[in-house]
This record gives structure tokens, C-alpha cells and sequence, in this order.
């Protein structure tokens, strides 16, 4: 009487495993490393700036007309007589330590003072880029269906420049328009503040358009692309509906590739808030940091400097690591 025993897996299966495993791996560990290099060289090139500015952040703080026993009392509790190396190493220090310092000019906490402002660049900030993709990607696909192959021609030409001009104007002349129009002559919307649903209109209004604009462009590009990709062809010889060809076959490939920029545009638009910010009088970190310069409040800049930094590179390694579980190709040339 035989026994049946569970086959085994095939020896190439096992040996693809490995191999896909060991990519992985390597590919987390190399953006891993380069995460902590990027925040090392932000770090330092942070503290450097700073103390390289000309100007005393204790005289700012205390007022020209402070005496200059408690303005050199003040430096020296503050450690700014140390060597500039030893205010580097004692800056780590405290970094590895969760603590950002304390502001010059409000005597707070660094990080109490980003905690209060975070909120309010961040939502700003994420508003403005899902309105972004909410315009640009149907607005993308519409003109890339309907000027395949040449078709509408003033259509396309019209498209193209819009979103030349829309992509070219600084955010913060948009926001200037917008309040002149909108807040001061219509009397629309809140001229500045973030008190209430309707305050965020203009500002999610002036960082979207710049970025909506460009995505639109390369949604296009990207979708005219796959309409053309043999398995499309396919779809279509099999009669199937336009809609279904262009939703559930095409988009999806288009929209990959265009995932990359995205994150961009996102790491963009959060640097873009200092700007925006300061022309509606928004409470968040943009603002914060410009008050903080004038002042030369050098803990508030290196925190809120730091902060924009930390942003803008999680969210790019995020776009990696998307993009690399999306497409696994993708990690081939990091192999």
C-alpha cells in the first residue's frame, strides 16, 4: 500500500523566493541608510546656516537698549560663547534626545511651539494636495481620450497652454490674486486666519492650482501612452466598453507612473506653505519660520527648518517605497 506525501515545492520557486526576499531586503536597507544620511547633512547644513547669519539672536530677542551684563548672561546660559563645534555636538546631543531647545524670544519649548503650529501647516498643506489630484488626474484623462491621435487639436493646444501659465506662477502671487479678488473686492472669503471651513478655500485655492496644473500635464503624457499599449489594443478588439478600457485597464497603469511626481509635487507644497502662509496670516509653521529669522531666534529656525526637512524626506522615501510595492521592476536598479 503506498503512502501520498505533500510534493515538494519546486526548487526554482524556492530559488525565486530568495532572490526577491534578498532585493527587498537590500532595497530597504539602502533607503534606510540614505534616510539617515539625508537627516544628517539636513541637520548639519540646518545648525550651519543659522550660525552662520550675521547678527545677535540675544540683542534681537532682549532689545537694543538691554544691558550688556544680562545680554552676556543670557549667551552663556544659552551656550552660544561655546566653539561652533561644541555647540554642534551638544545640538546632536539634544536631538537624540527629543529636544529642540528653547525659544529665545518666547522662552518656550521648540517643540511645544511646532506642536502648536504643525497642525495647521500640515492640513493645509494635505487639503491642497488632494485637491490637486482631485482636478488633475479626470482632468488628465478627459483630454488625454479626447486628443488621442491627434483629435481636437485646439483642445489640446488650449490644455497645454493653461497649464504652462497655471504651472509657472509662484504660489504666493496666486494667493495675492486670490485675496485681492475673492476676500477683498467680492468679500467672499476670510482675508486671513484659518477660523473656519471657508478660511481654507483661498490658500488650499493658491498651493493647488501650480501643482494641479503640472500633474495634469503628465497624467496626460502617461495616459496617451497606455491608450496605446498593446493589451489596450487588445481590450478594445475584444469590444469592450470605452469606459471600462480607460478606467479599469488604463488609468490604473497611468496613474502609476505618475506616482513618483506626486510625491514630489507633495514635498513641494509642504515647502511651499512659507510662502502661502505668511500672505493669509496662516497660524502654522510657514509663518512661524519667517517671524523667527527676523528675530534670529536660532533654536525656533533650526526646529521648524528641521521639521520642513524630516516632511519632505519621509514623504519621498514614501514614494519609493510605494512605488517599488506597486511595481516591483522598480527596485531592480537599486539591486
Amino acid at each position: 500500500m503506498t503512502t501520498l506525501t505533500p510534493a515538494a515545492a519546486p526548487p526554482e520557486q524556492g530559488r525565486v523566493s530568495l532572490r526577491l526576499g534578498g532585493r527587498w531586503t537590500r532595497f530597504a536597507l539602502r533607503r534606510t541608510g540614505r534616510l539617515l544620511v539625508s537627516l544628517w547633512v539636513l541637520v548639519t547644513a540646518s545648525f550651519l546656516m543659522i550660525h552662520l547669519i550675521p547678527g545677535d539672536p540675544i540683542r534681537a530677542a532682549l532689545g537694543m537698549t538691554a544691558p550688556a551684563e544680562l545680554v552676556a548672561s543670557k549667551r552663556a546660559s544659552l551656550g552660544l560663547d561655546d566653539p561652533l563645534l561644541v555647540q554642534y555636538v551638544h545640538y546632536l546631543g539634544n536631538l537624540l534626545h527629543g529636544d529642540l531647545g528653547e525659544s529665545i524670544g518666547s522662552q518656550l519649548p521648540v517643540s511645544e511651539v511646532i506642536a502648536q503650529r504643525l497642525p495647521a501647516t500640515a492640513s493645509l498643506a494635505f487639503l491642497a494636495f488632494g485637491a490637486a489630484l482631485a482636478v488633475a488626474i479626470p482632468l488628465g484623462v478627459l483630454v488625454a481620450v479626447a486628443t488621442r491621435r491627434g483629435r481636437r487639436r485646439r483642445t489640446e493646444l488650449g490644455f497645454a497652454g493653461t497649464s504652462v501659465v497655471l504651472g509657472s506662477i509662484p504660489d504666493f502671487l496666486v494667493g495675492v490674486a486670490l485675496v485681492a479678488v475673492f476676500a477683498v473686492n467680492l468679500g467672499w472669503f476670510p482675508v486671513a486666519g484659518n477660523d473656519g471651513a471657508a478660511a481654507y478655500v483661498l490658500p488650499v485655492t493658491a498651493l493647488a492650482i501650480g501643482p494641479a496644473a503640472v500633474l495634469a500635464r503628465i497624467v496626460r503624457v502617461e495616459m496617451l501612452s497606455v491608450l496605446e499599449a498593446d493589451y489596450v489594443r487588445t481590450a478594445r478588439a475584444k469590444r469592450l466598453p470605452a469606459l471600462r478600457i480607460n478606467l479599469r485597464h488604463a488609468l490604473p497603469n497611468a496613474v502609476t507612473a505618475t506616482l513618483t511626481l506626486s510625491g514630489m509635487l507633495l514635498a513641494s507644497m509642504v515647502a511651499g506653505t512659507v510662502l502661502v502662509e505668511n500672505v493669509f496670516a496662516w497660524p502654522g509653521l510657514g509663518s512661524t519660520i519667517v517671524q523667527s529669522i527676523v528675530t534670529k531666534d536660532y533654536p525656533l529656525v533650526q526646529g521648524t527648518v528641521l521639521v520642513y526637512g524630516v516632511i519632505v524626506l519621509v514623504v519621498n522615501n514614501l514614494v519609493d517605497i510605494a512605488l517599488a510595492v506597486l511595481d516591483p521592476r522598480s527596485t531592480i536598479g537599486d539591486s
